[in-house]
Order: structure tokens, then sequence, then C-alpha cells
């Protein structure tokens, strides 16, 4: 399992905090162009410095696979330039 990443309702989720608002929208700019690389979309919400992300793969049934765990991987490598990761 990649580090901070839980596994919650058949899906990898993890919850990431930042220092303010625009911090987290730049985090959430930065996953969606990794993520469209990859051709892997999350669920996320952002609530003012709170970003949550729940992975699944909406074509197997919802279920978790290793484009899951490789998106995760890319999630937690783009955190970790941000001074909270």
């Amino acid at each position: 399992m990649e580090p901070g990443w839980q596994e919650l309702n058949g899906a990898l989720y993890r919850k990431f905090e930042f220092t303010d608002f625009t911090e987290a929208f730049a985090f959430i700019t930065k996953v969606a162009a990794v993520a469209e690389r990859l051709d892997h979309h999350p669920d996320w919400s952002q609530s003012w410095n709170v970003v949550e992300i729940t992975l699944s793969s909406h074509d197997k049934g919802r279920s978790i696979t290793a484009r899951d765990h490789n998106l995760a991987t890319e999630i937690n490598r783009v955190y970790d330039v941000f001074p909270n990761g």
C-alpha cells in the first residue's frame, strides 16, 4: 500500500492538508495534469485547506486495480513537493 493511503469502502482513500485554500487548489491542479496523463481520474473534494481523494477503477466495477495504486504513487510524489508533504 502506498504511504498515507488506506483501503476504505473498496477504494483507496487519502486526506491531504495544506497551509491554505490556494495551496490546496494548486495541488489539485497538479494532480489533474497527472490524472489526465495517466487517463485515470480520481474522485475528490476540497474544503478550504483539505483535499480528500478516493481512487477506484470505475471500468472494473469500482474496484481497486494497479491503475489506482499507480495514481496513488504519483499523487504522493506531487504532495511531496508541498511544504506539508
